[in-house]
């Protein structure tokens, strides 16, 4: 017989205590702000006049304030707009829409995002950006990092890529302005890609809130991004983006304000580390980009190092065929770049030039971290480049700069384009390359719907689907048996999906628009998602109910889980408009003025109701000024609640006990 446990606990030795790790994060108030090293190199660099380095610094140890923005594509923005101002009039939030975003489209509050998350007055603000950012109508987002995506001026028929792209607010910026003309399917699309392959997944998360068919996920080194190989009339060519975002990793002291544990890491050493990958990032971004393109690089540091000296470098290197774009975003209070800075070494030793620079600190500084001679910057410009200070107007710090490409690279190949050859004479063939190991989980493959699908005439007949919609720009993830789910993409990301599918690590693409349920009373098997409806609804001629807004709001206050209101309990008009519609699936259309929506419905036999997630209906049911107070929980009266049951419970089991111990 062994030996019990609590004699293997005695014969066990004792552990050492660990010593306390100083960069390990305490609570939020023993974070101590400030770093002297800091302080020191960013007054060498004449980042602002003098005069105002005081008030940099004293903005760097403050609070970030919070922000938000309001997505731009998905029709309801007039509506939400009044919500939030009446929200924000009603807590008397001091709050403002930033003056240089369209249309009034993101805000900035005096509150930080702590303020919000644990003060109990404003519990409904919270609940309000917690529910409309699930439903994809709100991104709370950093105000400079709005910049880039705006600075880009993406239209709808542009092919854009977005290089570093989690965790994915720019990316949902640049859907937006893809879909801002209100096109259902749009031509363009917007390849967004990151190297790390568990952040790809929090950036699909992001994205899909957005229900674009014109969004493809990548996992790849940006630094060494595959071509993208199309054949076009029987010829092969290689795709040239529009718009690129470089928006590449970096040091990072820009978000101090909101990250103040990176205080006690900070030292030169970081950024001059990072300005290879990060030139190297830029190269290949102004490689993949077409002659008469735009490129946005930019970060969020303030140090020149990973700013102007990799943006001087892609320049020079260029011969022309990059230069730099004035950035034009009116009441944006910005400073430009930096002609002059001074490279230090980790101890903050610095340096005017790399002529000058010991031999044994080499690895730390080389030459591209210089900046160029006086003479060569007159001709770079890189004034036009932008760098925001946190005292400017109460952000954290960035920096962009706007490339524009005239004419190919000098190291450019003429673009290749040639015709399918003939099989030629048998070469010896060469022994198979070791294939690179490809890390994270591996994606089912995606199978576009071949014309004769048999699954499409009964679903294109019973929606009376406009033949405008082709089943090749639709997908599934299973080639063989039922398809459970139906996805869609535009023709332009099934080009790339159907002809690169081999060569890229393609982790997302599509958006869901119909999936398979088993009600026998529906003649198709598939119903419609809600996700999928707004790229396809104008699309579909049949099963739509026109409802008015005192049955929507029955219909929205529905809780999934529950009985859903009855026919006969609607108003007599959609009685009678609901009485000789079939079972099954269906569109719920609501217009009145500028206010129009469209829901996934179910005509059930006797009853109705919507097919839509919880923050969805929340959202819709405050378009229509219905009372949401029902769904309004108080987390700070429900903790207090929660520990009052306790200490009852506890005490009634105290009580409990003494009755039952014998005296």
């Amino acid at each position: 017989m062994g030996r019990s446990r609590k004699s293997k606990m005695h014969k066990r030795k004792a552990r050492p205590e660990k010593a306390p790790n100083p960069e390990k994060r305490g609570s939020y108030n023993e974070i101590i702000k400030g770093n002297a090293g800091f302080e020191q190199y960013y007054k060498a660099q004449n980042l602002c006049p003098e005069s105002e380095f005081g008030s940099f610094m004293e903005a760097m140890l403050e609070d970030l304030p919070a922000a938000f923005r309001i997505t731009g594509c998905r029709g309801q923005e007039t509506g939400l707009l009044r919500c939030i101002e009446e929200k924000l009039q009603e807590g008397k939030i001091d709050a403002f829409a930033l003056p240089w975003y369209p249309r009034k489209l993101a805000w900035q509050l005096n509150l930080t995002r702590r303020d919000i998350r644990r003060s109990e007055a404003n519990f409904r603000l919270h609940n309000f950006l917690v529910g409309e950012t699930e439903a994809g109508f709100v991104s709370r987002q950093e105000v400079v990092s709005m910049i880039p995506p705006l600075a880009l001026d993406v239209q709808p028929h542009h092919k854009v890529l977005d290089m570093c792209a989690a965790p994915g607010s720019k990316t949902a910026q640049l859907i937006e302005a893809l879909h801002a003309d209100g096109l259902a399917l749009p031509s363009g699309l917007v390849v967004a890609n990151d190297a790390d392959n568990k952040r790809c997944y929090m950036l699909v998360h992001q994205a899909k809130r957005l229900s674009s068919p014109c969004l493809l996920v990548t996992n790849h080194d940006a630094s060494a991004m595959p071509n993208f190989q199309l054949v076009k009339d029987g010829k092969e060519c290689v795709m040239k983006f529009d718009r690129i975002l470089c928006d590449v990793p970096c040091s990072g002291d820009g978000t101090l304000r909101k990250n103040p544990d990176g205080w006690v890491k900070w030292h030169p050493g970081n950024g001059n580390n990072l300005h290879g990958m990060q030139y190297r990032i830029l190269k290949r971004g102004a490689e993949m980009l077409q002659v008469g393109g735009r490129l946005v690089y930019s970060t969020c540091t303030f140090n020149p190092v990973e700013n102007e000296a990799v943006v001087a470098r892609m320049l020079s290197e260029s011969d022309g065929a990059l230069t730099l774009a004035e950035i034009n975003l009116p009441g944006l209070k910005s400073n430009p770049g930096l002609n002059k800075w001074t490279p230090m070494a980790k101890n903050l030793e610095a340096f005017e030039s790399f002529d000058k620079v010991p031999e044994s600190m080499h690895t730390q500084l080389r030459p591209h971290l210089f900046p160029p001679s006086e003479e060569a910057a007159k001709g770079l410009h890189l004034e036009r480049c932008l760098r925001i200070l946190p005292h400017l107007q109460n952000t954290g710090g960035f920096f962009v700069a706007v490339l524009e490409k005239h004419k190919p690279l000098p190291w450019e190949s003429a673009t290749r384009v040639t015709e399918n050859p003939e099989p030629a004479e048998v070469k010896q063939e060469e022994p198979a390359k070791k294939k690179r190991k490809i890390f994270g989980f591996k994606e089912d493959p995606f199978f576009y719907l071949a014309d004769d699908d048999e699954t499409w005439p009964s679903i294109k007949d019973y929606y009376k689907i406009d033949s405008n919609l082709f089943p090749s720009v639709l997908l599934s993830r299973t080639l063989e048996g039922k398809k459970k789910n139906i996805y869609m993409t535009n023709e332009a990301v099934r080009e790339i999906v159907s002809q690169n599918q081999e060569k890229l690590k393609i982790i997302n693409t599509g958006i869901k628009v119909f999936a398979r349920c088993s009600n026998l009373e529906m003649k198709c098997e598939y119903r419609l998602a809600q996700e999928g409806l707004p790229s396809i609804q104008a699309l579909i001629q049949d099963r739509i109910v026109h409802v008015g807004r005192e049955d929507m709001v029955k219909l929205l206050e529905n809780e999934s889980g529950t009985l859903p209101p009855k026919i006969e309990e609607f108003s007599p008009d959609l009685f009678e408009k609901l009485k000789e519609f079939k079972s099954g699936s269906c569109i719920l259309k609501f217009q009145e003025g500028d206010l129009e929506f469209h829901l996934v419905g179910w005509r059930g036999k006797v009853s109705a109701r919507v097919y839509i997630a919880k923050s969805e209906r929340i959202h819709f049911m405050r378009l229509l000024g219905a009372d949401v107070s029902q769904f309004e929980v108080n987390k700070f009266e429900a903790k207090v609640n929660l520990e009052e049951e306790k200490e009852t419970e506890g005490n009634d089991n105290m009580e409990k006990v003494k009755e039952e111990t014998p005296v």
